[in-house]
């Protein structure tokens, strides 16, 4: 892959937002198929531009003005806000108190930086393929509470071009949510509590909530991977003292004299867990320790301001991120285990393979319709797979949109 220098920037993203930029479905998902009249003109977008110049409150009458203006300004990021009462370009005209959000996805922001006290291998916005395990736990303990829980159906998860994730749940109904039904949802949705004082994080009682139990088990599958092997938490005398600081005293001595006769952090967490199994089967008073010990290494953690916040602005999938040239695109849940966050195509690269396609690509065109055009170089590119996955998406809440439409005409028709 072509390696990727923020210096050129300015001369690769009129590129990227002319042919690489999939504004039809972008448009078409924003739109929400007119479901408002003008929503999509309510809508707030955000641009940063060069040297961090940061303009909030652009609106557009169209999917088709918003093209116009990436391809005239071409920001080195952007940003997706709410739904307003009024165009937000003309806020300042509207009365104090007057302009309001009134609809927004509820998003998730999860970033790698709020794990640095169960990775060892990373920190900060440093990421490797041994910590991406924990984004990919991620996204499966929430995606499979939201739909199974919570009984959502559209959302789209996107990498961020860097070091973390972002979902964008956009069922109709949940747009309209308040702070308050979202700020609970973050509540259930949340086990790791504490901050960087707190040494015991997630603490369990029976009987156990539903919700914990099926997050344990899909934990289960990655934590030997990722605790056991990648980050070796049980691994010498300092690391396993901080493991057992989690468990109670009564069961702490004991482990400590059987850890120094196993091999390894796989063997000591089977005498670990065992232990704490034995306590489940007697009828005794239950010791989860260590169900609280796989949930505080690896459990989401989400940032309950950017979820509750109806107005809070999030990164728009297809964004280049400015400091590694990924272009932040759309997880496909059927394959996220072998999703490699450095092998996402960067701006430099997909440059790069349309000039390897052929400059004559350009004299072809000639006559062609410009979305006709874009939609084939951009199907030229390793872009591709991740604009079909974003079109899946868009097309499977269009069609849920038309079954409601003639579900609703059939009920009237009976009266």
């Amino acid at each position: 892959m072509a390696p990727f220098e923020p210096a050129a920037l300015p001369e690769l993203l009129p590129v990227f937002y002319r042919r690489l930029f999939p504004h039809g479905p972008y448009g078409r998902w924003l739109g929400y198929g007119g479901v408002v009249k003008n929503y999509f003109q309510l809508r707030e977008f955000s641009f940063t531009l060069r040297d961090d110049v940061y303009v909030r409150f652009q609106s557009f009458s169209s999917p088709q003005e918003l093209e116009r203006e990436l391809q005239k300004i071409n920001p080195y990021k952007i940003d997706i806000g709410a739904v307003y009462s009024h165009r937000p370009n003309q806020h300042n005209t509207v009365h104090l108190g007057a302009f309001q959000p009134q609809e927004k996805e509820l998003v998730f922001d999860i970033d790698m930086t709020d794990y640095d006290d169960v990775r060892t291998c990373c920190s900060s916005a440093d990421i490797c393929s041994k910590c991406w395990t924990l984004m990919t736990i991620a996204v499966r303990v929430i995606d499979r509470a939201l739909t199974e829980d919570l009984g959502m159906r559209h959302r789209l998860w996107v990498y961020s071009g860097r070091r973390g994730v972002h979902c964008w749940v956009c069922d109709d109904a949940v747009r309209k949510w308040s702070p308050a039904l979202r700020a609970a949802t973050v509540e259930y949705l949340t086990l790791v509590k504490g901050g960087a004082d707190t040494v015991k994080k997630v603490n369990l009682s029976y009987p156990v909530h539903p919700f914990i139990r099926r997050s344990v088990a899909v934990v289960e599958k990655y934590f030997e991977e990722y605790a056991l092997v990648g980050q070796d938490i049980l691994g010498s005398p300092e690391s396993w003292d901080k493991v057992l600081a989690l468990v109670p005293e009564e069961h702490r001595e004991a482990l400590q004299g059987e850890f120094p006769r196993r091999k390894d952090s796989v063997q000591r967490w089977e005498v670990l867990r065992g232990r704490m199994e034995r306590t489940r089967g007697r009828g005794a008073a239950p010791c989860y320790a260590d169900w609280e010990i796989m949930l505080q290494f690896c459990f989401p953690r989400l940032d309950i301001n950017v979820s509750k916040g109806v107005g809070h602005l999030l990164k728009s999938p297809f964004s280049v991120h400015p400091k590694t040239g990924r272009i932040s695109v759309p997880l496909d849940l059927q394959t996220l285990d072998q999703f490699d966050p450095f092998a996402v195509p960067t701006i430099t690269s997909l440059c790069h393979e349309l000039d390897t396609a052929g400059s004559d690509g350009e004299q072809e065109d000639v006559g062609e319709m410009e979305p006709k055009r874009r939609a084939r170089d951009y199907k030229r590119t390793s872009l591709a797979p991740y604009v079909r996955v974003f079109e899946q998406f868009v097309e499977g809440m269009e069609s849920a949109r038309r079954g409601e439409r003639l579900r609703r005409s059939d009920i009237q028709g009976d009266f």
